[in-house]
């Protein structure tokens, strides 16, 4: 009796024991269920909650619309036209889509496949901050890898960490000079987007950021550099990307000078980095007379983007489209100050046309389409002033010295570009360096009266490029020189 009534009473606080265990199994259970249910982007669409992260793209990579990873082999050029335009506005996912459709992922694109254009677009997707500012400030921890809530930043790490590979891939795979090439185009793209672009170039040369402008202590970040500590189900490189991370080298006064042209685009945001730049460092500041001249003589890798095409023939159209008061003034003032006589000349030395067109009514639609074929724009047709400007632009590119010295004017006068003094004087000297005797005139104006942080003052050269024109036959130098001449003759007489 006393036995069974002992056996009885375990049973009983046993059966008691097991109870709450129980219930608390269940409400763990539906406590994991619940997360599960409240994730969101879970791939695969909705499997549930999973303990572990698979490596494959198919579950970590950002979904992608229809469209743009749909076969499009018959329509690829209007294809890729779109993903430049959204690229150059700074879309994260049309820069790595572009990165993938030059580097030939897919077999329809091999007859665009070019490793220099699609690191370049590698390059700006992992210096684009939609690619790495978070959405989720919450901190997910949790076992396995697992991740009870948004995927979204995930996903895009996980696109940042494919495409540092890639891009280190392939610019192990190329000499100094297309490496160079990469790196200009970066540049150039960046500095047609104003202050934005010209702060992610202060972050790329900023040794404070990680290789391509990210927060120093981003995963991707260190994974690069090779000093990723952290585990998770994911194989990480802990050798670096070498080749990605020596892309841009890190030096504070390129930094510095990147900072202040945000600054002189008129953004307050950029005002307020600079001087937080100065203070981050005790020598950063003594940069700053350096800098500000070195700002005046700095002018971007290229006029418009590289206008070379593929073999394929489908061209790398510039998307950069002037905007704000200053180049829409700049470009109201093609049609009643620049006669059209240099754009047709321009077009002459192109190879559009093959008389000098005086008029643009003297243009057949099928030549102002060659000329939007060879720079990647729309054929439509109708000559626009910037294709005025790029007909110039493309003659002085390819050797035009006719061309150059209307450029050269074009920047110094403001017409077609804004006004800049840098970029006048830097195609007066390709002009002068071909013999245009105007070029050499020109020169001789800015060496005699001196254009801070351009040409300093020299009269000495001022004089030997006046004669150098003057022999060349160029009037209005010839009767300059005389009047120097004589000059310094009454001052010899003088003595």
């Amino acid at each position: 009796m006393g036995e069974g009534r002992s056996n009885e009473e375990g049973g009983s606080r046993s059966g008691r024991g097991r109870g709450p265990v129980a219930i608390a199994a269940v409400a763990g259970v539906l406590a994991l269920t619940a997360l599960g249910m409240v994730s969101c982007g879970n791939s695969g669409g909705g499997n549930g909650v999973q303990f572990w992260q698979r490596n494959d793209a198919a579950s970590n990579a950002c979904p992608r619309p229809a469209s743009l990873t749909g076969s499009e082999f018959n329509a690829q050029e209007t294809g890729l036209r779109a993903l430049r335009r959204a690229a150059f506005r700074g879309d994260f996912f049309a820069q790595l889509e572009l990165g993938g459709r030059y580097a030939a992922i897919r077999a329809t694109d091999k007859n665009i496949e070019d490793p220099i254009e699609s690191s370049t677009w590698y390059a700006m997707a992992l210096a684009n901050d939609e690619g790495y500012a978070p959405i989720n400030r919450v901190d997910r921890g949790g076992f396995g890898g697992w991740r009870p809530l948004s995927k979204y930043d995930d996903c895009r790490a996980y696109e940042r960490h494919t495409a540092y590979q890639r891009l280190d891939r392939q610019l192990g795979q190329m000499t100094r000079e297309e490496q160079e090439a990469v790196r200009d185009r970066v540049i150039y793209i960046l500095s047609t987007q104003d202050a934005y672009g010209y702060r992610t170039l202060a972050r790329l040369h900023d040794g404070l950021y990680g290789p391509f402008g990210e927060p120093e202590d981003n995963r991707e970040a260190r994974e690069a550099w090779g000093r990723n500590a952290g585990g998770n189900s994911r194989d990480r490189n802990r050798r670096g990307y070498h080749s990605a991370t020596n892309l841009f080298q890190r030096n504070d006064v390129d930094a510095y000078l990147y900072n202040y042209l945000a600054v002189q685009t008129g953004d307050v945001g950029a005002y307020v980095l600079l001087k937080d730049f100065e203070r981050s460092a005790p020598s950063r500041g003594q940069y700053q007379g350096f800098v500000e001249t070195k700002a005046r003589q700095w002018t971007p890798p290229f006029e418009f983007y590289p206008n070379a095409a593929p073999r394929s023939g489908v061209p790398f159209s510039d998307e950069s489209r002037p905007r704000g008061d200053a180049y829409e003034y700049a470009l109201g003032r093609m049609g009643g100050e620049l006669p059209f006589l240099h754009v047709g000349r321009a077009l002459r030395y192109l190879g559009i046309t093959d008389n000098v067109a005086n008029r643009p009514e003297d243009l057949s639609k099928r030549q102002i389409e060659t000329l939007e074929a060879m720079l990647g724009h729309p054929m439509e047709g109708r000559l626009s002033y910037v294709e005025r400007v790029r007909a110039i632009q493309m003659a002085a590119i390819n050797g035009s010295s006719e061309a150059q010295l209307v450029l050269a004017v074009m920047y110094a006068e403001g017409i077609g570009l804004p006004a800049d003094y840098a970029r006048a004087f830097k195609w007066f000297e390709e002009a002068a360096r071909q013999g245009s005797p105007e070029a050499k005139f020109a020169m001789s104006s800015y060496f005699a009266l001196g254009v801070s942080g351009v040409a300093d003052q020299d009269k000495a050269q001022a004089v030997a490029l006046r004669i150098d024109s003057a022999l060349s036959g160029f009037g209005p130098s010839a009767g300059r020189l005389q009047a120097v001449l004589a000059q310094v003759s009454r001052s010899q007489q003088r003595r």
